[in-house]
């Protein structure tokens, strides 16, 4: 090959060829991370174990806080009806837990697996998502947790009547494995919810996207919102105003950090021109 003929890495490229490395070096690292972060989440899931009667009675304390203060009631009691109905619960209840407190770890295993592989301009992109991520659903576990719970625990409780002449009484007894059940199912469907501004950002970054194509389908964007709304909470429309004003809040926001982007790669596009 002639001198001229050679091609023009960048240091970028050069970058990449450096960390390369073959197949099986790729697997041993890939086993390498796994086995941290199922340790990180073993651990973690372990160590939330001993508070999980602790975190059960925090999560239940929407419901009771409904049922003893705002309806009067003096005593609030749920019901098991096996016998290893609690035990699994709070081992259900610690895995869930042991996620959140092993995600920071487990996602910077996923981080430095695949960071060899990236640009140097696309590891400053993607560690801002990594970040935001776990944030965003947090905030949506804090809304089902401050907001939905509340709501929910008061609808639940108003199908209780007592009994009057040639009226039977309808008394709840809510099973402990179907609350957590409901809050979990609550908190992973607010989560991800809340996830839609990485995503569109994420595709937008990608180019699959545009801010455009997201401001032109807005009427559509709320039509699936308050679909999804519907679907999520209980059937009555405060409830579905509360997950659908925060979530269409999202997509604004998720507009803003694509048009931010894009701006920025014509910034840096402009700047590449002018260097050429």
């Amino acid at each position: 090959m002639r001198e001229d003929e050679r091609p023009d890495f960048t240091d970028d490229d050069m970058e990449m060829e450096a960390t390369r490395a073959p197949l099986l070096d790729h697997l041993i690292e890939l086993r390498s991370r796994l086995i941290w972060s199922i340790a990180a989440l073993a651990v973690a899931t372990i160590l939330c174990f001993f508070l999980a009667r602790p975190l059960y009675n925090i999560l239940l304390e929407p419901l009771v806080r409904v049922a003893e203060v705002e309806r009067g009631e003096t005593r609030f009691e749920l019901i098991y009806t096996a016998p290893l109905e609690v035990f699994f619960v709070e081992l259900k209840l610690s895995l869930f837990a042991g996620v959140f407190l092993a995600f920071p770890i487990m996602g910077w295993q996923i981080y430095s697996f695949v960071a060899p592989g990236l640009y140097r301009r696309e590891k400053g992109t993607v560690l801002p998502f990594l970040v935001a991520a776990p944030v965003l659903f947090t905030l949506g576990a804090l809304f089902v947790y401050f907001v939905m719970l509340p709501l929910i625990s008061n609808f639940a409780l108003s199908f209780e009547q007592e009994a009057a002449q040639g009226r039977a009484a309808i008394t709840p007894q809510i099973k402990v494995s179907e609350y957590l059940s409901l809050v979990m199912a609550l908190m992973l469907a607010f989560g991800l919810s809340f996830q839609l501004p990485v995503v569109l950002s994420l595709m937008g970054r990608a180019g699959i996207i545009g801010a455009d194509t997201l401001r032109s389908g807005r009427k559509y964007a709320i039509v699936a919102i308050l679909v999804s709304a519907a679907f999520f909470t209980p059937p009555d429309l405060i409830s579905q105003v509360m997950l659908a004003v925060p979530v269409y809040g999202l997509y604004e926001i998720s507009i803003w950090c694509v048009t931010m982007m894009e701006k920025k790669a014509a910034e840096d596009e402009a700047i590449d021109t002018g260097d050429g």
